[in-house]
Parts: structure tokens; C-alpha cells; sequence
């Protein structure tokens, strides 16, 4: 018998069988023969249920290890059926949970693996067109008969397209550190003015050029965060509002604190938002009917990133007076 191949099994056996023959030689030595036959007849009935029942518990661990094993080859459809109450119902119920568990974890594993390839198709259709345009530029220099001008000019388009590459690269690698949790963020006490400076500064002399005005409202406005990332994030915002405010336009920064939040409004008085564009605008390579050639669709993206990481939230409306309007909030309490 396969039972008998446990040791546990076999001990317990041999004590109800020792413990019955020390019984029936009593019997027999203190009270009469048949005493003694009664004694080990029911030592034998005892060891025989108790067998049975041993019998039946192995049969339903033969079935309950059949279950797991083909959840472990992939059957997802396969449960695990339900027994009566006792120590191997717990165990049931709780490897039925960790069936559970175990298929969660597979479904968000695929998940990860679509959006995975789906971010790597998206990455490589971003990068085929500047590299499309580098190889062509780098073909034309060969020409022996270029002019200067043409040259120049040339030579010009392709720092401008590795430039754009560049970002893209960085822009990159810096969602994926978000996303992976090993991006650093620093908890300091930020003053709104000093990262709105920050994030302005790289701005200027483009503003300047398409003779666009930026006013900032802020003064001792705080939040706890990092400046460096915060300074990003409103750049990419600044810059989002510079792209699409016609030439001579207004761009406005305004702050306020309260007792849950520190708000940073962006505006400026451009066509707005399209309402198609509105829910989607977040979302990586996402492009609005209105972006513009050079447009990659990553930006906001990465700005939503940035102020989630710092308990914050930001969204996109139109403002009422027109124009497009960010609201960015860094939250006192978790939220």
C-alpha cells in the first residue's frame, strides 16, 4: 500500500498496535480471555477507520496536487474545488488565493509586456525620422559642388535634428526611471517662485523672439518637493503654451497656497485646447490636431510623471476668457 509508505503513517500504526496488544495481555492477565479477544477487536476496528480515513485524506491531497499542478501548466480556467471544513480546507482556501494571486501577477506581467512592446514600436517610429533626415543630410554633404550657404544650411539641420534626438533619448530614459521608482526626488521645502524662475529660464530668448510676454504672480508660495524636477515639469508646460500662442501673445504664471494645497496655474491666450484632445493630452506621443511639425507628443507626458512622483496632480482645460490652462497642485497630505 502507498500509504504505508509513510513513516508518520507507519508509527502511529504501530503505537495503536502496541498500544492494543499491552491492552489485551491486561486484559487477559486481569480480567478473563475474552476480555482480552474485545480488546483486540477493537484495536484492530480502530486501526482499520483510522486507515481508511488516512486513505481518504491522501486521496483528496492526490486530487488537490492535481489541481496545482495543471494551474501550473497554464490551465487558468482550472479552481480549486471546495472541501469541508478542517486543516486541509484552509489549506485549499489558501491556495485557491494564491491561485489567484498568481494569475493577477501573470495578467499584469502581460500587460507590462504589451505596453512594453507598444512603447518600443512608438520609441522607434519617434527616432526613424530624425535619423531618416541625419542620414539624408549626411548623404548631400558627400556632394563635392555644394556652395558654403548650402552647406551651412546643411549642417545646421543636422545639429538641430541630433539635438532633438537627444532629448528624445533623455526624455526617455528619465520616464522610465520614473516609472522603474529609481528616479530620485528630493522632500525640500521649494519656493514656487524660485523653480517658476527655473523653469522660465531656458525660455527666454525663444519668447523673446516670437515677441510673446510671460508674467509671473508668485511670491512666498511654498510645496515639499524636488526643484530641479518641478523646474522641468513647469518648463515643459511653459513651453507647451509658447508653441501654440501665435507671435506677440501672453503667457501668465500664477501661484497661491492653502491649508491642503500649493497651486501653480499656467495660461496663456492662444487658440486652447481642442475638446477631442482634452482627455489624451498626457498620454505619451499623444499629438493634438494642432501640434506642430517637430512635435514628439512626450512633454506633458513626462510632466504629469514628474508631479505625480511628488503627491501632486495637473490638468488641462480651456481657460474661460480662452487660451489653454494648466493647473498644477502639490497636496499637503497624501491624496
Amino acid at each position: 500500500m502507498k500509504l504505508l509508505r509513510n513513516p508518520e503513517l507507519k508509527w502511529e500504526l504501530a503505537a495503536l498496535i502496541g498500544l492494543t496488544a499491552a491492552l489485551a495481555l491486561l486484559g487477559l492477565l486481569l480480567v478473563s480471555p475474552l476480555c482480552s479477544l474485545l480488546i483486540l477487536a477493537a484495536g484492530g476496528g480502530f486501526c482499520g477507520v483510522h486507515l481508511w480515513f488516512a486513505r481518504r485524506r491522501y486521496r483528496r491531497m492526490e486530487e488537490l496536487s492535481q489541481e496545482i499542478s495543471r494551474v501550473l501548466h497554464g490551465q487558468t480556467s482550472v479552481l480549486i474545488s471546495e472541501s469541508d471544513e478542517g486543516e486541509l480546507a484552509v489549506l485549499r482556501s489558501e491556495l485557491q488565493k494564491m491561485t489567484v494571486r498568481l494569475r493577477e501577477q501573470s495578467d499584469l506581467l502581460q500587460a507590462d509586456k504589451l505596453r512594453l512592446t507598444e512603447a518600443i514600436e512608438d520609441i522607434f517610429h519617434q527616432l526613424r525620422t530624425p535619423l531618416t533626415t541625419m542620414n539624408l543630410v549626411a548623404s548631400l554633404l558627400r556632394e563635392e559642388e555644394l556652395t558654403y550657404p548650402r552647406r551651412a544650411q546643411l549642417v545646421r539641420e543636422l545639429r538641430r535634428q541630433l539635438e532633438r534626438t537627444d532629448w528624445l533619448v533623455e526624455t526617455l530614459l528619465k520616464l522610465s526611471k520614473i516609472d522603474a521608482g529609481t528616479a530620485r526626488f528630493r522632500a525640500d521645502r521649494v519656493s514656487v517662485r524660485a523653480a517658476i524662475d527655473q523653469a522660465a529660464e531656458p525660455l527666454h530668448i525663444p519668447l523673446e523672439l516670437r515677441g510673446q510676454t510671460l508674467t509671473i504672480d508668485a511670491k512666498e508660495e511654498c510645496f515639499t518637493g524636488d526643484l530641479s524636477w518641478t523646474a522641468e515639469a513647469l518648463s515643459n508646460l511653459l513651453k507647451n503654451c509658447m508653441e501654440h500662442t501665435p507671435a506677440g501673445g501672453a503667457i501668465s504664471v500664477t501661484a497661491r497656497e492653502t491649508a491642503l494645497f500649493t497651486e501653480i496655474a499656467v495660461e496663456d491666450n492662444g487658440p486652447g485646447f481642442d475638446r477631442e484632445d482634452l482627455p489624451h493630452l498626457f498620454e505619451r506621443f499623444y499629438k493634438g490636431k494642432d501640434a506642430g511639425e517637430g512635435s514628439i507628443g512626450i512633454g506633458l507626458a513626462l510632466s504629469r510623471s514628474i508631479v505625480a512622483a511628488q503627491n501632486g496632480t495637473i490638468r488641462a482645460a480651456n481657460a474661460s476668457g480662452g487660451g489653454a490652462r494648466f493647473t498644477v497642485r502639490f497636496y499637503k497630505s497624501v491624496v
